[in-house]
């Protein structure tokens, strides 16, 4: 959407012109990759037998039949995408999967403890913790596993149809890959499009712009934005968009970088955004309390997850699927916009007693015909052929692929994994947020607090 079009001539996820597929498989090229032919070819029905697509792999998918293997993640979009294509898996494979999935905060806190105790379960695994996870050992080396022709068949999977993003997150520094990437996501600018166009109001563009915005917009009723505040690491993902957009870091040199005057500045704003305009009770607002205000015309706008475009666009769900806008991530003045982005990852437990059944689950989760299934769905997966496919677009809302696109290429790759893939990941972010919360519960002004939570995050890190 161009800067200076007012709200009522943009083109609303309904309107099928929203986004041309030309436009967005251009966006798609400027990620560094080439569309393959699958994302032409014709959708085949769910009731329709898939098992051939599988079956032009150069491997035999029922080497390991009879096996039974655990998968563990969090209620997520992808965890609710494939859970119905499981029995697909077991009918190709002879392979048995039981699932375990809760409450993002509870599996966080639950899956490194198990890991610890040294379980063999669950074999496979939602990852963020990357860094912690290599470090203690918890986590299957993988490439040995791609270059083993008798369980991978390169050419069939395509590596190529990998989001460029996709392609670079996994790789440890040494060249190793002990995930596979599962989901694409970036933080995104969502929008009620009636509120602004009440006030006669553009979309935002600059951190200024939504300061001003956000306080024109709210009323008795509906704040003028939402985001993430409660204090735990689990909250960070906005707030470090505001970080890096500003030109800060949150990890540099092996130290914890936000008492830097940029990670200062972007924090003060985080805090002035939701201490003017954001709801009542925001310091304890997390990722589903974003959310559900954005869904029940509670809040404006809101920051977050580009994920939130399938339940924002889906009328049963949705009091705003009509009139969402998604848009980029705002930007300092004369600077690009650098909002979060991440994969989540699934791996292979390293105490695991089933490692090349769970591989091949890996291989087939994350192949192309099962992402066209999935992303069918509404989920944002890592391959181009996926992204680019009708089913998407027409599940997620066109122009909400588009803006989460585009924040996927304005994003820094090496700056989100320096802080994900650190062996301290979870209490770095967890100061971090510490201090966040304070400047938005006005505890503390911004100078003091970040400097708090950087010492305590590099005495994290010095152990």
């Amino acid at each position: 959407m161009a800067p200076n079009e007012m709200v009522q001539s943009e083109k609303l996820p309904s309107s099928p012109g929203s986004a041309s597929r030309r436009s967005f498989v251009k966006g798609l090229g400027a990620a560094g990759v080439v569309l393959p032919v699958l994302a032409i070819l014709p959708r085949w029905g769910f009731a329709e037998d898939v098992a051939g697509v599988y079956a032009n792999a150069a491997m035999d998918w029922k080497q390991f039949a009879g096996q039974t293997i655990t998968l563990a993640g969090a209620i997520h979009p992808w965890s609710n995408a494939i859970t119905p294509l499981l029995w697909d898996f077991t009918k190709l494979t002879g392979i048995s999967v039981v699932t375990d999935f809760r409450l993002e905060t509870a599996y966080l806190g639950a899956l490194p403890i198990q890991l610890a105790r040294g379980s063999s379960t669950p074999d496979v695994f939602m990852f963020t913790t990357y860094g912690q996870g290599i470090s203690k050992g918890w986590l299957e080396p993988l490439n040995a596993y791609y270059s083993d022709r008798s369980l991978t068949d390169l050419g069939w999977y395509d590596e190529s149809d990998l989001l460029k993003t996709a392609r670079a997150f996994p790789l440890w520094r040494d060249g190793e890959r002990y995930a596979c990437p599962i989901t694409s996501e970036a933080v995104t600018l969502f929008i009620n499009g009636d509120a602004l166009a009440a006030r006669n109001l553009r979309v935002p563009q600059t951190f200024d712009e939504l300061l001003a915005t956000a306080n024109a917009i709210k009323t008795n009723e509906m704040s003028g934005i939402a985001m993430r505040a409660q204090a735990g690491g689990n909250s960070s993902v906005a707030a470090m968009s505001f970080v890096f957009s500003y030109g800060g870091d949150m990890v540099k040199d092996n130290k914890a970088a936000f008492a830097s005057p940029e990670a200062i500045a972007a924090v003060e704003m985080y805090g002035r955004l939701l201490s003017q305009a954001g709801p009542s009770g925001v310091s304890g607002y997390e990722w589903y309390h974003v959310l559900d205000d954005f869904l029940q015309r509670k809040t404006a706008m809101a920051i977050d997850s580009s994920n939130f475009a399938t339940d924002i666009s889906n009328p049963a769900k949705s009091h705003v699927a009509r009139q969402a806008v998604f848009a980029a991530f705002p930007h300092v003045a004369g600077r690009t916009s650098v909002p979060f982005m991440s994969h989540w990852q699934a791996c292979i437990n390293s105490r695991s007693r089933n490692k090349r059944a769970a591989f091949l689950f890996l291989l087939w989760a994350t192949s192309k015909p099962t992402s066209m299934r999935t992303a069918a769905a509404g989920l944002a997966t890592a391959r181009v052929s996926a992204w680019s496919s009708e089913g998407f677009k027409k599940a997620f809302g066109a122009q909400a692929a588009e803006a989460a696109l585009t924040n996927l290429q304005n994003a820094d790759v090496d700056r989100a994994k320096a802080i994900l893939f650190h062996p301290q990941s979870r209490p770095i972010l967890d100061a971090f947020m510490i201090g966040v919360n304070e400047v938005v519960s006005g505890a503390k002004p911004a100078k003091i607090a970040m400097t708090n939570a950087a010492e305590k995050a590099n005495a994290a890190i010095r152990g």
